[in-house]
């Protein structure tokens, strides 16, 4: 139940999406890759980024490993890893 109103903070206590531009920073390489090899590696480019938060007191988010083990990321609103 807190809000700090600031994009940075909020995305980070919440759960969150983002839409427009991906960070290259995330991939093998990535920042040595021009736009043509970013898009052929399936990466966003966009000239914006923009992060929109979510959530509610129950929800419950599973995430999956590569190896096919399921954990949980969010519990009744709350980050429990």
């Amino acid at each position: 139940n807190i809000l700090f109103f600031n994009t940075l903070f909020d995305e980070n206590a919440s759960c969150h999406l983002a839409l427009g531009a991906a960070y290259p920073n995330n991939m093998k390489d990535g920042e040595k890759m021009n736009k043509e090899e970013l898009l052929a590696h399936d990466c966003n480019v966009s000239m914006v980024h923009s992060d929109f938060m979510f959530g509610s007191q129950d929800m419950s988010i599973m995430g999956q490993t590569h190896e096919g083990i399921e954990v949980e990321i969010f519990k009744n609103g709350n980050f429990c890893i």
